[in-house]
C-alpha cells in the first residue's frame, strides 16, 4: 500500500511539473526517463539525491554526462555505489546513450532487452552484480559497441550468436557466470580467447579449447545431407529398403559396441583412480618418494600419468625464463597444448612455506587479468606450478627487447586497463586482501589478443590484519618500489599502487624505471616525468616509437600515473579508484581518434 501511494505521488509530481511549471523549467524527456530508472533502484547511500523532478536539466546530476551543447544523456556512470534493485526497461528510451557503467553494485533481475534500443551504446559495464537470465538475443542491434563486460553475475543460457556481428567490439568479458552450450565461432566471437569466457564450466567450443559433445559423450558432428535428395520418390524398391534397414541395424550395433567399450573404459579408469589414490596416500607417508598432482577446477584434459611424464622430461631446452622463485619452462603436450611450468627453487630459505601460501592463494582465484594456475605437482626432486602459457611473453620483452613489434597507443591503453583490473581484484575482491609487492613489466604477461595477465604471486602476502593492512618482508624490484616501502619495509596496497604508477609511466615513455638517460641525472622515471611536465615538454615524455598517441587519453594517463606515484602514500588513489578513472576517462568509447566513429553518430 505504501509503495502504491509513493508511486501515485511520484506520478502526480511529474504531471504537476509538466503542466504548471514554465516550459523553460520543464525537465527534459531524458531527465524524466532517468527518474523512471531511479524509481526501480534501491539507493542505500542516497547518492541519487539530486535526481529531482523539479530540476531544469539532468546534466548536473550525479553520474550523468550529457552531449556537449545538448540536453541528451551520453553517459551514466554509477559504479561502486551500492545500488540495489533492477534496471528499468525505460533505459531503452535513452536513444543517445553511449556508456552505461553500473558495475560493482548489488543490482539483480534480468538485463532488459530494451537496452538494445540504445543503438549508440559503445560501452556496457554490468560486471559484479547479481543479474540473472540470459544476454538479450537482439544485442546485435548495438552495432557500435566497443566494450561488453557482464562478468561475475548469475547469467545463464547460451551466448547469442548476434554478438559475432558486433564488428567494433574490442573488449568482451563474460567470465564467472553460468553460461552453457557451444560458443559461436563467428564474426568477432572468433577472435576472443578463453579468458573472455573463464569460469563458465558449461561452455564448450574452440575458444575455450573444449570440444562439445552429445549426451552420449560423442563429438557433435552432424552428417552432411545432400539438398538434391530432399525429395524422395514415393515408392522405393524392396532392395533399397532392405539396404536401409541393414545399414541402420549396423549403425545401431556399432553404436552399442562403442557405448559398451566406453563404459568398460570408465569402469577401468575408476578402479585405476582408486588404486592411484591409495598409492598417493602411501607415497605421502614417505616424504622422500612423494609424488602428488593436483589440478584446479578440473580443467586440464589430460591424465595424471601424461602430465607427470611431461613434467619429468623438462630440461634446459625447454627453459623460457626465470621467475622470482625459480626457473620457468615451456611444456608442450602431445596434442600441442602448451603450458608454462615454474620449478620452485628449493635452495631458497623458507621456499616451501612461500610455495604453500602461493598455492593456497592461486588455487582459489580465477580472473581474466591474472595468470591462470592450472595445477601443482610435487615430485621427489622438485615442486612445480603449472600455468597457462601466454604466447606474447612479458610486457618487458615487448617494450624493451622486441625491435620488430612496436606497441601502438590503443594496445598500451588496453594493457594499462587490464592490469589495473587484475590488481584491483587482488586488493578489493579477494578475501583476505592480497598485496602483490612486485608489480613490474616483466610480471605482466600478454596473450595473443594483447590482454594483460598479472603473474608471479610468489611474493604476495595475505592481509589478515584488517587494521594494519601491512606486511613487513622487503621484496620487489628497484625502480618500482614506493619510497615508504624502501624505508620501512612495510608493504601495503598503496605501495602496489605506486608500482602500478611506475608501470604506467613505462607504458607511456617506453623506458625502464632505471633508464640510464635519467638515472645519471640522479632521477628515476617519476622524477624525470615531473621535470619534463614542469617544463611543459609533453612531447618528450611519450615513447618516440609510438606515433598514434591520443592527446586526451595521454593527459589522463599522466595524471593517473602522477597520483599513483605521489610521495605521500595517503594521497594515492586506491586501485578501485584507478580502475574507475581509466574505464571512464580513457576507455570510454566516445567519438575520438582512439575509437572508430561514424560522422552520423558523433
Amino acid at each position: 500500500m505504501e509503495m502504491q501511494m509513493g508511486t501515485v505521488a511520484w506520478v502526480f509530481l511529474l504531471i504537476f511539473t509538466s503542466v504548471f511549471l514554465p516550459s523553460s523549467l520543464a525537465l527534459t524527456l531524458d531527465g524524466m526517463t532517468l527518474l523512471e530508472i531511479k524509481s526501480t533502484l534501491n539507493d542505500t547511500k542516497n547518492v541519487l539525491s539530486n535526481w529531482q523532478a523539479l530540476a531544469e536539466s539532468p546534466c548536473a546530476w550525479t553520474g550523468i554526462t550529457c552531449h556537449p551543447g545538448e540536453q541528451r544523456v551520453r553517459e551514466i556512470n554509477l559504479p561502486y555505489m551500492q545500488l540495489g534493485g533492477i534496471i528499468s526497461p525505460s533505459i531503452g528510451k535513452l536513444s543517445r546513450l553511449q556508456r552505461l557503467a553500473l558495475h560493482q553494485n548489488g543490482l539483480h533481475g534480468i538485463i532488459p532487452s530494451e537496452i538494445t534500443n540504445c543503438t549508440e551504446l559503445r560501452a556496457l559495464y554490468l560486471r559484479a552484480n547479481y543479474f540473472q537470465g540470459g544476454i538479450p538475443s537482439n544485442i546485435g542491434n548495438l552495432s557500435f559497441l566497443n566494450i561488453l563486460d557482464l562478468s561475475s553475475n548469475l547469467l545463464k543460457g547460451a551466448i547469442p550468436s548476434t554478438i559475432g556481428g558486433l564488428s567494433h567490439l574490442q573488449v568482451l568479458n563474460l567470465s564467472t557466470n553460468f553460461f552453457s552450450g557451444e560458443i559461436p565461432d563467428i564474426g568477432v566471437l572468433s577472435k576472443f580467447g578463453s579468458n573472455s569466457f573463464i569460469g563458465n564450466s558449461g561452455l564448450c567450443g574452440r575458444q575455450v579449447q573444449k570440444p562439445c559433445r552429445t549426451s552420449l559423450g560423442f563429438p557433435v558432428v552432424l552428417p552432411h545431407t545432400e539438398s538434391d535428395e530432399a525429395v524422395a520418390p514415393t515408392k522405393r524398391s524392396s532392395r533399397y529398403m532392405k539396404g536401409v534397414i541393414i545399414g541402420a541395424m549396423s549403425l545401431m550395433g556399432l553404436a552399442l559396441v562403442v557405448i559398451l567399450s566406453f563404459l568398460w573404459i570408465r569402469l577401468l579408469s575408476k578402479k585405476e583412480r582408486a588404486v592411484r589414490k591409495y598409492t598417493e596416500v602411501k607415497k605421502q607417508v614417505d616424504p622422500e618418494a612423494s609424488t602428488k598432482l593436483i589440478t584446479f577446477h578440473g580443467d586440464m584434459p589430460y591424465t595424471s600419468s601424461e602430465i607427470i611424464e611431461k613434467l619429468e622430461s623438462l630440461d634446459e631446452d625447454d627453459v623460457v625464463g626465470s621467475g622470482g622463485f625459480g626457473t620457468v619452462y615451456r611444456m608442450v603436450m602431445n596434442d600441442c597444448g602448451t603450458f608454462a611450468v615454474k620449478r620452485i627453487d628449493r635452495s631458497r630459505e623458507g621456499c616451501d612455506q612461500v610455495f604453500e601460501r602461493e598455492l593456497e592463494i592461486l588455487g582459489s582465484i580465477k580472473h581474466i587479468n591474472l595468470v591462470n594456475l592450472r595445477g601443482y605437482c610435487r615430485l621427489p626432486s622438485s615442486r612445480l606450478l603449472i600455468y597457462d602459457y601466454l604466447a606474447l611473453g612479458s610486457l618487458d620483452d615487448l617494450l624493451h627487447e622486441d625491435t620488430e613489434q612496436v606497441l601502438n597507443w590503443s594496445d598500451r591503453l588496453k594493457i594499462a586497463l587490464g592490469s589495473s583490473r587484475g590488481l584491483a581484484y587482488l586488493h578489493h575482491e579477494c578475501c583476505p586482501k592480497i598485496v602483490h609487492r612486485d608489480i613490474k613489466s616483466s610480471n605482466i604477461l600478454l596473450d595473443e589478443n594483447m590482454e594483460p595477465h598479472i603473474s608471479d604471486f610468489g611474493l604476495a602476502k595475505l592481509l589478515v590484519d584488517e587494521d594494519a593492512h601491512v606486511t613487513t618482508v622487503v621484496a620487489g624490484t628497484f625502480g618500482y618500489l614506493a619510497p615508504e616501502y624502501l624505508q620501512s619495509g612495510r608493504a601495503t596496497e598503496k605501495s602496489d599502487v605506486y608500482s602500478f604508477g611506475v608501470l604506467m609511466l613505462e607504458l607511456i615513455t617506453g623506458k625502464r624505471p632505471t633508464d640510464p638517460s635519467f638515472v645519471k641525472r640522479g632521477l628515476n622515471v617519476v622524477g624525470w616525468m615531473n621535470t619534463l611536465l614542469k617544463e611543459n615538454r609533453l612531447e618528450d615524455v611519450v615513447d618516440k616509437r609510438c606515433t598514434d598517441v591520443d592527446v586526451g587519453s595521454l593527459e589522463v594517463m599522466l595524471e593517473v600515473a602522477a597520483r599513483c606515484t605521489d610521495a605521500n602514500a595517503d594521497d594515492r588513489p586506491s586501485m578501485n579508484q584507478v580502475l574507475q578513472i581509466l574505464e571512464q576517462e580513457v576507455m570510454s568509447p566516445c567519438p575520438s581518434e582512439f575509437y572508430e566513429s561514424h560522422s552520423d553518430h558523433s
